[in-house]
């Protein structure tokens, strides 16, 4: 598609916008400032009557990356980790499957989601990946992207909560990961567009977010280009994403809101019960603080679980494991439920 010069100066006042937003959010302290704060802004402006917008390049792009930081966790010393704990692995791949299914039946039911926006609006974490493929296909992008920020605001306030009650205190030693050489960089960006293309090809939703993962995961966890994007690589990549977020809140209506917000409420209470009791579950079976547990097993907001993990010494390679296994099983189930949806299986 080409776009114009209405269409570019478009983007470059959405991006301003956007960039407003994350500051501003930066500032009081929100959570996920860098994703929440566009989203926020410029689906406010967009409602008011700014016409937003973001060019394809730019939207590719931005996937590119963010599959790339997706992939960039799987190193060999989570790998390693997350294979001395299969059984509590299995009862976290449980607690999704339960989660998905109970929170879809009740957005569905509840709130007359659509099957599809339900299920991606269920989806407990993965919200970048989540809002990808969400813009790729015939979903309300808008409930979804509530649903699913409201499950990060919520996870980020109850979560420490939770620890303090329990009164847990930890005394693992923290993680550290260097950042990727430029060269090796470049190459995950080359091969994962080319990956993304042949997906794109073969119409797998979000080619080329899923293209880097797939390349990113593969170099990361094989050892062949460790370390993290540059800072301002990923939070570039976050505003972006979250000021595509916004571009689809056109024609919403404040009844809409309310429920996409009552629905996000609801959808991420239940997670987080299922998400506790199987916590408890595995706590007993690993024999570690169930606090720990919660952290591995928390549906979604994997920076700031890994942060407060780090920050408390409990287990932090633990739950880094877990969240990037909680991905990986996200990343290859969904897609695989949206096909049976579509082919009516």
């Amino acid at each position: 598609m080409t776009h114009t010069k209405d269409d570019w100066r478009a983007a470059a006042l959405t991006l301003l916008v956007g960039g407003g937003g994350a500051g501003l959010f930066w500032l009081i302290g929100f959570p996920a400032a860098v994703l929440t704060g566009p989203a926020a802004a410029v689906s406010l402006a967009t409602v008011l009557g700014l016409r937003s917008f973001i060019p394809d390049p730019v939207r590719d792009a931005c996937f590119l990356t963010l599959g790339i930081s997706i992939g960039s966790t799987v190193t060999p010393e989570v790998l390693a980790t997350a294979l001395t704990w299969p059984l509590s692995l299995v009862v976290l791949t449980a607690s999704l499957l339960v989660s998905i299914y109970l929170v879809r039946q009740l957005l569905e039911r509840g709130f007359s989601f659509d099957p599809m926006t339900a299920l991606l609006a269920s989806t407990p974490g993965h919200l970048s990946y989540v809002m990808g493929l969400s813009t790729d296909i015939k979903a309300d992008v808008p409930r979804v992207a509530l649903v699913q920020s409201i499950r990060v605001l919520m996870l980020t306030l109850l979560v420490p909560v939770l620890i303090v009650w329990w009164g847990a205190e930890g005394t693992a030693p923290t993680l550290h990961s260097g950042q990727i050489g430029l060269a090796p960089l470049l190459i995950l960006f080359v091969l994962s567009f080319g990956v993304g293309l042949v997906f794109r090809r073969w119409n797998i939703p979000a080619p080329f977010l899923l293209g880097a993962i797939l390349i990113s995961a593969i170099g990361h966890g094989s050892a062949m280009t460790p370390g993290a994007l540059p800072p301002w690589l990923t939070t570039s990549a976050f505003v972006i994403m979250g000021a595509l977020i916004g571009t689809r809140f056109n024609g919403i209506t404040g009844a809409q809101v309310i429920a996409a917000l009552a629905a996000g409420v609801v959808a991420t209470l239940v997670a987080c019960i299922i998400a506790g009791a199987c916590a408890l579950l595995a706590a007993g079976i690993v024999g570690l603080p169930p606090a720990a547990l919660l952290l591995a097993f928390a549906p979604g907001g994997v920076e700031v679980m890994a942060a407060l993990a780090i920050e408390t010494g409990l287990e932090p390679a633990f739950v880094a494991a877990h969240h990037v296994m909680r991905l990986v099983i996200l990343t290859i189930l969904i897609p695989v439920l949206l096909r049976g949806m579509r082919t009516g299986t």
